[in-house]
């Protein structure tokens, strides 16, 4: 009864085999929100998404097509304290978490259901990465990678979820053009090898990809990162050393949500050391 939702996805789709009637999912990433929404269909009864964090992990356009189209609960700032049965689930017992994500005493709440769906965090595809010698990144757990998508294995390039996870597949694209464009001028012995510098996450970023960047690029460059936090009429800000090179004005910014600037190759000229991007106020 107790199941990764990727488990539980190959059950359903590859063997046509249902895992539950009643059903909790612990983590409301993606995967665990649409999960929610597939099992429904299938027929089962979703009790509830939790999630230990005070805001979801998924986008919101999944959070209301997947949960709020069918009435499904979504406990946050709770965990999964104990499940209850022996040869099978027969329940979940949910307790309240604090901002510090300690439980709050006489906050237990038993559900029943038959089945937990595990869905808390997804890795890089980074198995060939390591065989490969790539070095990764302890973020994102994906190959350290400047703004060509070249790792630090001479000729290996890493694009998409290889690199990190994405939410939306757009950029995903963005980035497999990158890669596949530089490959292809590897192969003819004409990609530039110049000077790079280190891309920092400063206050209120998780993590920026690439990690390296080409000051002489003759072209754009794309920074990729996730906020830490949810956060509201903010801006974020790109500074070399001291100096401020771009500022960004956001009226909303989730972690689920990745946010991209685009650093214009004429603006790297500028640049006479490492790239730091934070949230600071408008």
């Amino acid at each position: 009864g107790v199941y990764t939702a990727g488990a539980a996805q190959r059950f359903s789709n590859m063997d046509g085999y249902m895992v539950g009637k009643e059903i909790v999912i612990y983590g409301s990433g993606d995967i665990g929100l649409i999960m929610a929404r597939r099992m429904t269909l299938e027929g089962a009864k979703v009790k509830a998404v939790v999630e230990i964090n005070p805001h979801s992990s998924g986008l919101t356009r999944n959070i209301v097509q997947c949960l709020d189209d069918f009435d499904i609960p979504l406990k946050l700032s709770t965990s999964i304290s104990y499940i209850h049965g022996k040869d099978r689930v027969s329940g979940v017992t949910l307790t309240n978490l604090d901002e510090n994500r300690n439980p709050i005493a006489g906050s237990d709440e038993r559900i029943d259901c038959d089945t937990v769906l595990l869905s808390v965090g997804l890795i890089p595809e980074n198995e060939l990465s390591v065989e490969a010698g790539v070095n990764l990144d302890i973020k994102t757990s994906g190959p350290i990678v400047n703004n060509t998508m070249a790792t630090n294995i001479d000729g290996v390039f890493a694009c998409g979820n290889v690199v990190h996870v994405h939410d939306l597949v757009d950029f995903v694209t963005k980035e497999s053009k990158i890669a596949g464009k530089n490959a292809a001028l590897y192969c003819l012995n004409t990609l530039e090898q110049n000077k790079t510098v280190d891309t920092i996450a400063g206050k209120g970023i998780g993590y920026i990809v690439p990690q390296h960047i080409d000051i002489n690029s003759k072209e754009d460059v794309n920074l990729f990162m996730r906020v830490q936090n949810i956060c509201q009429n903010k801006k974020l800000v790109v500074r070399s050393g001291d100096n401020i090179v771009l500022e960004k004005k956001r009226l909303h910014m989730i972690p689920s949500e990745m946010e991209s600037i685009n650093l214009k190759y004429d603006t790297l000229k500028n640049i006479t050391g490492n790239i730091s991007v934070s949230v600071e106020e408008v």
